[in-house]
C-alpha cells in the first residue's frame, strides 16, 4: 500500500467537511512554480459553526492530533489570524489551518481558488497564484527569506499571475516597490 502524502491526506478530508479551503504558502508555491521542500501544509479555511462538527468528524482523535473543540471556538471568534495546526500522528505531517475570519485578502481569494488535480484521482483546492505573490510578498517583507522570492519568481514562470488583480492589491498592502524589485530581478 501505498504511504498518504501530506496534500492527500488533508485535501480529501476537507473536501468532506463541505467547508470552503484553499491550500496555500509553500505547497501552493510549488503547485504554481517549482518543487523545494517544505515543513508542513498551509490551509485557509472558511469555519462557520455548522462545519465545525465535521472537521472534527473528518480528523478523528484516533489518527489526528486536533485541538478541543473549545479552542477551535476560541479562533473563530477571533476576527483576525484565528489559527490552529491539524497533525497526522502517524506520519507526523502538519496542516496550518488559519481561518479565513474577516481578513480581505483571504475574503477576497476565497472565491477565486482554483481545483487542481493531485495524484491520480484526488482534486484539492488552491488558492489563486495572484493570492500566493501577495502573501510571499508581505512575508518577505517582514523576514527577508530568499525563498519568498525564489517561489514568487518560479510561479511567474510557470503560471503567470493576472497582473490587473494583483495591482490594487499591491498599492492597498504597500507592496509596490517590492513587487517592482523582485519583477527586476525576474
Amino acid at each position: 500500500m501505498q504511504e498518504p502524502d501530506e496534500l492527500s491526506l488533508f485535501a480529501v478530508r476537507l473536501a468532506a467537511t463541505g467547508a470552503p479551503y484553499m491550500i496555500t504558502g509553500a505547497t501552493a508555491a510549488i503547485l504554481y512554480g517549482q518543487p523545494r521542500v517544505t515543513n508542513g501544509l498551509d490551509l485557509v479555511l472558511a469555519l462557520d459553526d455548522a462545519t465545525r462538527p465535521s472537521l472534527l468528524r473528518a480528523f478523528p482523535e484516533t489518527d489526528f492530533y486536533v485541538p478541543p473543540e473549545s479552542v477551535i471556538r476560541a479562533e473563530q471568534a477571533r476576527t483576525h489570524r484565528g489559527h490552529f495546526n491539524i497533525i497526522h500522528h502517524e506520519s507526523g505531517y502538519k496542516a496550518d489551518v488559519y481561518l479565513v475570519g474577516s481578513d480581505p485578502l483571504h475574503l477576497w481569494a476565497l472565491p477565486l481558488r482554483r481545483r487542481l488535480s493531485w495524484c491520480e484521482d484526488i482534486e484539492v483546492e488552491v488558492a489563486p497564484p495572484e493570492y500566493v505573490v501577495l502573501r510571499k510578498l508581505e512575508f518577505y517583507r517582514e523576514g527577508g527569506s530568499s525563498k519568498h522570492p525564489a517561489d514568487i519568481r518560479a510561479i511567474l514562470d510557470t503560471t503567470g499571475v493576472d497582473e490587473s488583480a494583483l495591482a490594487p492589491w499591491l498599492e492597498r498592502l504597500g507592496l509596490v516597490s517590492l513587487w517592482r524589485e523582485i519583477r527586476a530581478r525576474a
